[in-house]
């Protein structure tokens, strides 16, 4: 339905005011065709707070949107700041394991709102929270608090990690 809405709406060119229809159906439109309203940051801003499930997660649609995303955002390694990870919103879910491991724990209150992860990024997210180099510090020191705060991460935790939260 977006992808036909899609071309319904650009059926005569690109609209001047696409940043009044829905977010999701930026998902259906590339960096360049936005261009005309605004520029790379701008559209992808927009694509992170989308709804990513409209796209399956493994498309290729998907994994060129972060590629685009990472390509605008000019981030030359795997270390993601915090500006660059508002701007990604969603996008944060599709991020590899190298990701998650070489930003640290500035990326794990942005991955909560992931619905899910891969292995890959269990992983990364499991080793980075062990390692205790995070604004939460290691589990041994975690509270209620740090643990409302970890929420959307919680299944993710093994039971060495579990183990060392105080009761």
């Amino acid at each position: 339905q977006l992808s036909c809405l899609v071309r319904m709406v650009t059926l005569h060119g690109i609209p001047k005011d696409l940043d009044s229809y829905p977010t999701d159906l930026l998902l259906f439109l590339s960096p360049s065709d936005y261009a005309a309203t605004g520029s790379c940051v701008q559209y992808f801003a927009r694509v992170g707070k989308a709804d990513l499930d409209v796209l399956p997660r493994e498309s290729s649609q998907r994994k060129q949107l972060l590629l685009d995303a990472l390509s605008c955002l000019q981030i030359p390694g795997t270390e993601i700041n915090e500006e660059n990870a508002e701007i990604l919103g969603h996008l944060l879910c599709d991020l590899g394991g190298e990701y998650i491991r070489g930003s640290g724990g500035s990326l794990l209150k942005h991955l909560r709102q992931c619905k899910s992860f891969l292995p890959d990024q269990e992983e990364a997210i499991r080793s980075v929270i062990s390692g205790g180099n995070t604004t939460f510090g290691l589990p041994a020191t975690w509270s209620a608090f740090t643990l409302d705060e970890l929420s959307g991460l919680i299944p993710v935790l093994d039971h060495s990690i579990l183990q060392q939260i105080p009761k």
